[in-house]
């Protein structure tokens, strides 16, 4: 079976800084894979690279076995392509509806559907991620939980075939972790989503959501196996845990 995405021999450099060395990665369609790493492992560039944030010096981005190593952001969205932020990004004084009814607009039925089309999108995913009760309040008066779920529920109004998650579960409380985690196994089964999810040390988030686990280390693919197996290679312990994992017998 054809992959979803494919990353060929990615590398990007900031002047003489690799951020990304040779990095390749298959992801398939409604995969789940946690892409973890210690800060400065280059998690963040390789997903700019995986976005159109940034176009890598070397290497291609194919998807859905198109090349779009050099397509912009706004040309990779109604491809397929959705993605959150660790900072979610709200219109403040836009309303909840109006804010998840965006990516409507511009995802992957860009120009196909109307304006009251948008909003009934959106009241479907508001009220998957559970904010049925704020969806007429301002985006700017959510509390910072809300706002990521509101990002969340805007990214999938965007119809996407593969969700790259920004720290979505950073500074939550492990009941809000553990919460997420099962929406986006949920969302994962229901929409047939491949999710990618960048995480900062959250082991709970890790193995109760990722099928496979990608570790990144001073910019190279360090593990890409998985999940129970690569939390315990001795490799990404020393690097990443700094531990055996919580419940392992080593």
């Amino acid at each position: 079976m054809a992959s979803l995405l494919r990353l060929e021999n990615i590398t990007k450099k900031f002047g003489g800084l690799i951020a990304v060395n040779n990095v390749s990665l298959e992801i398939q369609q409604g995969e789940a894979i946690a892409i973890v790493g210690p800060n400065g492992s280059g998690k963040t560039t390789l997903y700019n690279v995986i976005s159109g944030v940034y176009f890598p010096e070397e290497g291609k981005v194919i998807f859905e076995g198109k090349d779009i190593t050099h397509l912009p952001p706004y040309k990779r969205a109604p491809l397929g392509i959705g993605r959150t932020f660790q900072i979610p990004r709200p219109f403040s004084s836009a309303s909840v509806r109006e804010n998840v009814a965006v990516g409507a607009m511009f995802g992957t039925l860009s120009g196909k559907v109307s304006v009251d089309e948008s909003l009934q999108i959106a009241d479907r995913y508001i009220d998957l991620v559970g904010l049925q009760a704020h969806k007429d309040k301002e985006a700017g008066a959510l509390t910072p939980v809300e706002k990521k779920l509101m990002e969340i529920a805007r990214a999938l109004a965007m119809k996407p075939k593969l969700l790259l998650m920004d720290e979505a579960l950073a500074g939550m409380h492990p009941k809000d972790i553990d919460e997420m985690v099962a929406l986006l196994k949920k969302i994962k089964e229901e929409e047939g989503i491949a999710i990618v999810s960048m995480v900062e040390h959250i082991m709970r988030a890790v193995v109760g959501f990722a099928e496979r686990v990608v570790v990144m280390h001073q910019g190279a693919k360090l593990c890409d196996e998985p999940t129970e197996q690569a939390l315990r290679d001795p490799k990404v312990v020393e690097v990443y845990l700094g531990h055996p994992p919580e419940g392992s017998d080593a």
